[in-house]
């Protein structure tokens, strides 16, 4: 059978690129292609700027309750159509499908219902007369067209989280996937026809270069990324030349914290679920574990013992707690920091390959680390977890933030003080209190310093894709 390639999907329509570079798209699980995509030029990302900038001057204009009832019939389409996208993404990830349908495209559904209602609740200020003779009052607006970029880990719920707050806001919208994951996002395209009106969402691939031209392209008013640190300053940096927004969602090293009294049992299989979800590939994810000195070594040995129970690497998906590392690079990657541990780290399971086929990494846990070393202090994005010891509630929470990223941790206490306290004093964006990575659509996701700005998810993130604008009348 022929390899398919892909197009990209402008004004409602899928269509040949200019540019004539191709991109392998390969199965993780086999390392196998599967299909090939192109990588699009300026102006191919001009075209759908232009479609998108189009479009605008309709969708901008409807009424809140027509982009609701819009982006419902789209949620109840991705429902009806989840075996399709669930298959083009697991080509793409690998990850068992039944995670996928569950946590993706179902999960992707019920929030791109809250974006759909979420359209009918902006507010502002309320009129009134702040000068003698004179009413003010103030307008919510969409931005107009943005520029997105979505990531290779959950490839469909990120473009449900790009897509449905800009949606609801009125705005339209040029969006690229992950150069490794695209084929579940132009199932979200193909979907869309004639639910969407033309030019309203539109769909480039690329590499990072296209990436940067969507950026640094002048009509979009915002850009939005989920992806490293490394490319959210790339971003930042191209928003900057044209003074656009930026809105960044970026990496994570979360931690764990978990103090004398819990379940230790309970508490390391939860962390170890946690921890190992979609291979470690989440910002959100557990990668570091914080123990007060007097259960540490009961915790190891009951998490090690977690760890080896969460399988992965068979043909069959249903055997797997979690799929493959998503693409070669990121594979060696990952490798390379594990070979690269300092002398007094010890492995306690984990490490290697699985298998030979695909990129299969062993659930990995790494004890007697110590704060300034590499695996504790950089993104590895994958199963490697690290475990340290506290003395005190202090040196928990300093160890804790004592790191560049700021986006999710966790507290695991029996005693309610100490869970408000540490809750309070963690500097992240997200704080789980005997529990961890679980998200609901009415609040906010996003976090601090290295991690990023903007918030997704939520009514805080509806409001990031709108600006401000007072108008101010005469009564004479």
């Amino acid at each position: 059978m022929a390899t398919p390639t892909l197009k990209n999907f402008v004004n409602g329509r899928f269509i040949d690129p200019a540019g004539t570079e191709l991109l392998d798209i390969v199965d993780p699980t086999t390392g196998n292609l599967v299909a090939r995509a192109p990588v699009s030029t300026v102006a191919d990302v001009d075209a759908a700027m232009t479609a998108a900038k189009t479009a605008f001057r309709t969708w901008g204009r409807t009424t809140p309750s027509e982009r609701q009832r819009a982006l419902l019939r789209l949620a109840d389409a991705i429902d009806a159509e989840s075996d399709a996208i669930v298959e083009a993404q697991h080509r793409n990830t690998g990850q068992p499908r039944a995670t996928i349908a569950a946590d993706e495209v179902a999960a992707g559904a019920d929030q791109l219902r809250f974006f759909a209602g979420a359209a009918r609740l902006l507010e502002g200020k309320s009129a009134g007369e702040y000068l003698p003779g004179m009413t003010s009052w103030v307008r919510r607006e969409p931005i107009g067209v943005v520029g997105q970029v979505t990531p290779w880990n959950f490839p469909f719920l990120m473009a449900i989280w790009k897509i449905g707050p800009a949606l609801a806001a009125g705005n339209t919208l040029v969006l690229k996937p992950s150069d490794t994951t695209p084929e579940s996002t132009l199932e979200l395209a193909r979907i869309s026809q004639g639910i969407l009106p033309d030019g309203v969402m539109n769909i480039v691939l690329g590499n990072g270069g296209t990436g940067a031209a969507i950026v640094e392209h002048p009509v979009p008013g915002l850009v939005s990324i989920t992806g490293s640190v490394r490319a959210g300053m790339a971003v930042a940096a191209g928003a900057a030349k044209t003074l656009k927004r930026a809105h960044l969602e970026l990496g994570g090293k979360a931690p764990a914290l978990v103090f004398a009294g819990v379940d230790v049992a309970k508490t390391a299989a939860a962390i170890a679920d946690f921890s190992f979800y979609n291979a470690g590939q989440d910002c959100t994810a557990i990668t570091r574990v914080l123990v007060h000195e007097s259960i540490h070594d009961e915790f190891v040995d009951a998490f090690v013992a977690e760890a080896r129970s969460r399988t992965t690497g068979s043909g069959d998906d249903t055997d797997n707690y979690f799929g493959p590392l998503n693409n070669v690079n990121h594979f060696g990657d990952v490798v390379r920091k594990v070979a690269a541990l300092p002398d007094h780290a010890v492995i306690a399971t984990g490490g290697h390959q699985v298998g030979t086929a695909g990129f299969f990494f062993e659930p990995t846990v790494v004890t007697q680390v110590r704060q300034t070393d590499a695996i504790v202090q950089e993104e590895t994005f994958g199963p490697v977890i690290t475990v340290q010891s506290f003395a005190s509630e202090e040196e928990a929470v300093t160890l804790a933030n004592d790191v560049n990223y700021a986006l999710a941790s966790s507290v695991w206490t029996r005693d309610h003080a100490t869970a408000m306290r540490v809750s309070r004093d963690l500097d992240f964006g997200a704080v789980w209190i005997n529990t961890h990575i679980l998200l609901t659509a009415e609040m906010p996701h996003g976090g601090f310093k290295q991690s990023g700005y903007g918030k997704d998810l939520s009514m805080y993130g509806v409001e990031d894709y709108t600006r401000i604008k007072h108008v101010m009348s005469s009564l004479e």
